[in-house]
């Protein structure tokens, strides 16, 4: 009778380490979960806390000083039908939007791809532009804006040199809010800077094989460049598109807390602020607080959505 031999099987590899014991995988997931109480104790307290306390004043009449009285969606009710300054912070805000962050991005764009040739001294170029950035929402900020526009301020100086009369851009409603446009564009460091990391990823060889096929500059641009930068710009595009529904300081400093003139500057949240802490309506302020939320959101749904059209990922 012969023996049957067992071959090992060479080609399966080595055994699998043996699994870790219960008792140190709890201890692992004990200290995990130790290293994170710092954050989670700090989201509880200070975002989703005031989130649900703000969620409930929503729905209540708040002065700040009284127990808040439930309402139900009266204030939402109030917002949409009665109220037409929050329809006008609406319309200030969206084209606010609408015209700095294109603006800017744009700007931003034309600096980074001027500052990827490999200028000399570009780390000085780059420090410079960047600069802006670091001031962005600043009261001091603001308060030279308000200077430079005045109606003795720095522009019309300058166009009094060349014989034109300038308007009293910051107290005429009709250019007040572009002020705000042109301070907004004028703090590109930030997006700049993104996209000029985003321009060192892409190979240089693709240039040079469609400069050899004959792709003008522009062509290597607009075949090149701009589709695999697609997701730096939309990054940055999301970032801008937040940011700028939620500025403040600009036109609060500007037009000194009141949105004028005639409104022309009134932000949204300049109007929560003035509503929640000027009028002592805090449950009301809560809800257009909520509305903008929504707002932000949906337009940062939006945009991934269409997102798929023309953002190409390397794979």
């Amino acid at each position: 009778m012969s023996e049957t031999m067992t071959i090992p099987d060479r080609a399966a590899g080595p055994a699998p380490p043996p699994p870790a014991p219960r008792r140190k995988r709890h201890r692992d997931n004990a200290a995990a979960y130790l290293f994170l109480i710092p954050w989670l104790a700090g989201f509880v307290l200070f975002l989703l806390g005031p989130m649900l306390v703000s969620l409930y004043l929503s729905a209540t009449d708040f002065d700040l000083l009284t127990v808040p009285e439930w309402i139900g969606l009266d204030n939402y009710a109030r917002m949409f039908t009665d109220d037409s300054r929050f329809w006008q912070s609406l319309k200030v805000t969206t084209l606010y939007v609408v015209l700095s962050v294109p603006l800017e991005l744009v700007f931003a764009l034309a600096v980074a791809v001027l500052l990827n040739r490999g200028l000399r001294g570009m780390s000085l170029y780059r420090s410079v532009f960047y600069l802006p950035s670091l001031f962005g929402g600043s009261v001091a900020v603001a308060v030279l804006w308000r200077e430079v526009f005045g109606g003795e301020g720095l522009v019309n100086r300058l166009l009094a040199l060349a014989g034109i009369q300038g308007p009293a851009w910051i107290a005429d409603p009709s250019t007040s809010l572009y002020t705000l446009v042109v301070l907004h564009v004028w703090q590109f460091g930030a997006p700049m800077v993104i996209f000029l990391a985003g321009l060192r990823q892409i190979p240089a060889t693709f240039y040079e094989a469609a400069a050899l096929d004959g792709a003008g500059k522009v062509r290597r641009f607009v075949s090149i460049t701009l589709p695999l930068l697609s997701p730096v710009i939309f990054f940055n595009l999301v970032l801008r598109l937040i940011s700028s529904f939620q500025a403040f300081t600009p036109a609060f400093i500007v037009s000194d807390g009141t949105g004028g003139p005639s409104d022309s500057t009134l932000f949204y949240t300049l109007y929560l602020y003035q509503e929640g802490f000027e009028n002592f309506r805090m449950g009301y302020a809560s809800a257009l607080a909520w509305v903008l939320v929504v707002i932000i959101g949906a337009v940062t749904a939006v945009n991934f959505a269409f997102s798929r059209r023309w953002v190409h990922y390397e794979h």
